[in-house]
């Protein structure tokens, strides 16, 4: 059963809600999360968290059991084909945690849930938020036909937000959006079992990540992808953007799908005592893996003003969150726009392409440079704490 009065309503249960709930809770604030689900997914899109993201999350004591069941990937590659055009040396990163941790998103969302269960809060399933009306202290949310009053509502629910709809904040960006198929297969390939690397090929690009378990990631722009990719589909794809002399060749699909994504940002972050992270205010092609990164640095950031203002802080401190944190949303989604614009170059511009990053690659400044743009370091000044 619902509870009738909570300090902050966080509707969704993914990685950022779940994040913004365990900041809050461990902060000793009543915290309701509700989610339409009826159960969590098990097969998820995200397959990375970076080193800034780790630093974040260890502040809530959930890096090491996340670490303690990844792969680290101390290297990230830019390839075309055979030929490796940058490499991205994660190892050399400034951080406790100087790799790439590659891990699903589904495991990512257990250990949160398990860390939010050690502090008595679970989440509510399946529950629906269909309506929102300001009060005078507050918010009352209509979920399941019960109300529920709360100081603050987090719209934690990703791309078709029921939250942001609600609070009027407009979703804005390009019409156009972009197709990706997405798998877990198991391979024979030649490739390191300890790297990331992003294909370049003019039909789109194609990321290939390891997890535990001799399982890899494949994720791939494609405009016709099928429903549910067969293992014929996808190995298609890998003779035709992965490596040539030492093909990969696919043994097992664990899974797979498809999904479109817009290139969209919420007009702002926070509408009075209703404020959004994550996808809902934010999404983005996923080059580079910068989307569910964000989303949990976002959540962090978000459950520490919440509590500060709890506590008995000025609702200013909300102000600077949407201040600070939706400036790095348009950092990122410009970000990955170039890199998906860096895959599909035509042809003709490809040799050039190829040289001025094999260029960068060749400059130790250049690539540290690099190395903390995609691990996320880049944003660590951005943000106190």
């Amino acid at each position: 059963m619902l509870p009738t009065h909570t300090d902050v309503l966080v509707v969704g249960a993914g990685p950022t809600g779940l994040t913004t709930a365990l900041t809050l809770a461990r902060r000793g604030f009543e915290v309701t999360v509700v989610d339409q689900l009826g159960s969590p997914p098990v097969t998820s899109r995200a397959a990375v968290v970076h080193a800034y993201t780790l630093e974040v999350l260890d502040r809530i004591g959930a890096a090491a059991p996340l670490v303690a069941q990844g792969v680290r990937a101390p290297r990230f590659t830019v390839r075309d084909r055979d030929r490796v055009l940058l490499s991205v040396p994660f190892h050399q990163l400034p951080s406790r945690f100087p790799y790439a941790l590659m891990v699903s998103q589904a495991v990512t969302e257990a250990v949160l849930s398990e860390r939010l269960a050690d502090l008595g809060v679970r989440v509510r399933r399946p529950c629906r938020l269909s309506g929102l009306r300001r009060t005078a202290d507050g918010v009352l949310a209509q979920v399941d036909g019960a109300e529920v009053r709360a100081r603050f509502v987090t719209g934690a629910d990703g791309l078709h937000s029921t939250v942001r709809q609600l609070a009027g904040i407009g979703f804005t960006g390009p019409s156009d959006e972009e197709s990706f198929v997405l798998a877990d297969v198991r391979v024979h390939s030649a490739l390191p079992r300890d790297e990331a690397a992003l294909f370049l090929a003019r039909s789109g690009p194609l990321i290939w990540a390891p997890l535990p378990d001799g399982v890899v990631r494949l994720v791939a722009a494609a405009p016709t992808a099928p429903a549910e990719p067969d293992a014929a589909y996808l190995q298609a794809l890998l003779d035709e953007r992965g490596p040539a002399r030492q093909p990969e060749r696919v043994t097992e699909v664990l899974w797979g799908s498809r999904f479109r994504v817009h290139h969209r940002i919420a007009d702002t972050f926070r509408s009075g005592p209703v404020l959004l992270a994550g996808d809902a205010g934010h999404v983005h092609s996923p080059a580079g893996g910068q989307g569910m990164n964000l989303g949990i640095c976002d959540a962090v950031a978000l459950g520490t003003a919440l509590a500060d203002v709890l506590g008995g802080g000025p609702e200013t401190l909300l102000d600077g969150y949407t201040a600070r944190q939706r400036p790095m949303a348009e950092d990122v989604l410009s970000f990955a726009a170039g890199l998906t614009r860096l895959a599909t170059l035509s042809p003709a511009r490809r040799p050039v392409r190829d040289v001025l990053l094999r260029l960068l690659g060749a400059v130790p400044p250049a690539r540290r440079q690099i190395a903390l743009r995609l691990s996320g370091l880049s944003h660590r000044e951005r943000t106190p704490g």
